[in-house]
């Protein structure tokens, strides 16, 4: 497994990021093709696109309080 991904996907749910992001996240990282839309939300959406990008920079926006 790639250990940047690992490693990113174990510190977002640490952090205790939206789980629609994560997977948006992990769906982009991977090249997957993304959900039907109407199960598209803005969270997904914004992790699909970091993950297409393979960039953590904007995760934290997404921490849930």
């Amino acid at each position: 497994m790639n250990q940047f991904y690992y490693d990113a996907v174990t510190k977002m749910e640490q952090l205790g990021v939206d789980d629609e992001y994560i997977q948006g996240w992990q769906c982009g990282f991977l090249q997957n093709p993304k959900r039907e839309e109407q199960r598209l939300t803005e969270a997904y959406e914004s992790g699909y696109a970091d993950g297409e990008e393979k960039t953590t920079d904007n995760f934290e926006k997404w921490v849930k309080s």
